[in-house]
C-alpha cells in the first residue's frame, strides 16, 4: 500500500471570523469612516444608498440644530458620550452564573454605541428616519436621552456586580 501524503490541517483560531474593517472605505460625501460604520448599521436588506440617504438628511439637520460645530464633530462626540467603558458578562462558575464586570475593548465600545444610537432611533415613531437619527445624535451630544441611559445602566450593573470581578479572567 503507497503512502498517501496528506494536507497539514490548518491551525484552529481563538475567534470564529476576522475582522472586515481592513476592507471598510470612507463614506463618499464625509470621507469618514466613522460614518460608514453608521450607514452600515442603519443599512436595511443591502439598501446601503436608502441608508446613506438617511444619514446625510441627519448630518444636514444636525447642521441646523447645532450651530458653530461640524455635524462630523458632533457625531464623533455623541458617539463618544455613548461609549460604555465596563460592562458585565455571564461566566459560568462551578453551577452558578455570574454576571462579571470586564472592561470594554475600544473597538467594541465604538460599536456598542452606534448600535444603540441606531436602535434607539428606531424605537421612537411618529417622524421619519432621518428625523429620529438627528434626535438621538443631539440628545446623546447633550448627554441626555435613550442611549446615555443605557450607558449609565451598564455602568450601574457592572458596579452593582463588581464583586464577581475577580472571576474576570
Amino acid at each position: 500500500m503507497p503512502f498517501i501524503r496528506r494536507k497539514p490541517k490548518p491551525e484552529k483560531t481563538k475567534f470564529k471570523f476576522k475582522s472586515t474593517e481592513r476592507f471598510l472605505q470612507p463614506d463618499p460625501k464625509y470621507k469618514n469612516v466613522v460614518l460608514t460604520k453608521l450607514v452600515n448599521k442603519l443599512m436595511w436588506n443591502g439598501k446601503k444608498s436608502v441608508a446613506q440617504l438617511v444619514v446625510y438628511e441627519a448630518m444636514e439637520q444636525l447642521r441646523s440644530r447645532v450651530k458653530d460645530v461640524d455635524p462630523l464633530e458632533v457625531v464623533n462626540t455623541a458617539i463618544n458620550n455613548v461609549k460604555p467603558h465596563v460592562e458585565v458578562r455571564s461566566k459560568r462558575v462551578g453551577g452558578a452564573t455570574y454576571q462579571v464586570p470586564m472592561e470594554v475593548n475600544r473597538k467594541r465600545q465604538q460599536s456598542l454605541a452606534i448600535r444603540v444610537i441606531v436602535e434607539n432611533a428606531r424605537d421612537k415613531k411618529g417622524k421619519p428616519m432621518a428625523g429620529r437619527l438627528a434626535d438621538e445624535i443631539v440628545d446623546a451630544y447633550n448627554r441626555q436621552g435613550a442611549s446615555i441611559m443605557w450607558r449609565e445602566n451598564v455602568h450601574k450593573m457592572a458596579e452593582a456586580n463588581k464583586l464577581f470581578a475577580h472571576f474576570a479572567w
